[in-house]
């Protein structure tokens, strides 16, 4: 009997890993497909709220896979 819960348990567990995967995966692919557009709408947002034009525009003319190939391994964009 508690074989049977402790195996349970752990099928439970590689489901929801299995979900958190494909949740994942989801986001970079929509994130790759129109990761432009959402970079011109959060810099819109940015000058709305008063922020710099010049580095909207400099975010906005960068391609997504310009700038995360110039990105250090530890995250920083240069």
């Amino acid at each position: 009997m508690r074989r049977h819960d402790k195996r349970k348990s752990g099928q439970t567990m590689v489901e929801y890993i299995i979900i958190v995967v494909i949740i994942a995966i989801c986001a970079i692919a929509i994130f790759g497909v129109f990761g432009d557009r959402i970079r011109a709408m959060l810099g819109g947002a940015v000058v709305e709220l008063g922020g710099d034009q010049s580095a909207v525009n400099t975010a906005v003319d960068t391609k997504s896979q310009d700038y995360l190939k110039t990105i250090k391994k530890d995250g920083v964009a240069p």
